[in-house]
């Protein structure tokens, strides 16, 4: 079987590491981490994804810049992204995330049932 592509693009570097491991854990998926926001891009056409987790709050480039120069690439352009945040409460995860603007909203404190659940529901 052939494991399922996610880029992890947070600024994060300790909180990537340890949501690599817990989603590879399960033997389904292949976690690329992007620790810089402005190299986001570049990353995705390389690596090409199935879904894109990318944190909303970064240093250089934050989550919206990206999502907007990830939709103007052709080649990049309809990979699902789901937004990773800690403004996401928890009862907010249990029901999913939320939506705006067309884009999904995780909570960083995300169950792992539940972030897989979101992963699933949204990957290409």
């Amino acid at each position: 079987m052939e494991k399922k592509r996610i880029l992890l693009v947070d600024d994060d570097i300790a909180f990537t590491r340890m949501m690599k491991l817990n989603l590879e854990r399960n033997g389904t998926f292949d976690i690329h981490v992007e620790n810089s926001g402005s190299r986001a891009v570049a990353t995705a056409k390389e690596f090409k994804p199935q879904l894109i987790l990318l944190d909303v709050i970064m240093p250089e480039v934050d989550g919206g810049d990206v999502a907007a120069m990830l939709k103007d690439d052709p080649t990049v352009k309809d990979i699902p992204v789901v937004f990773i945040t800690a403004l996401v409460s928890g009862e907010e995860n249990a029901s999913g995330g939320l939506i705006r603007s067309g884009y999904r909203f995780i909570g960083k404190l995300a169950s792992e049932k539940e972030m897989l659940q979101c992963i699933e529901e949204n990957i290409r």
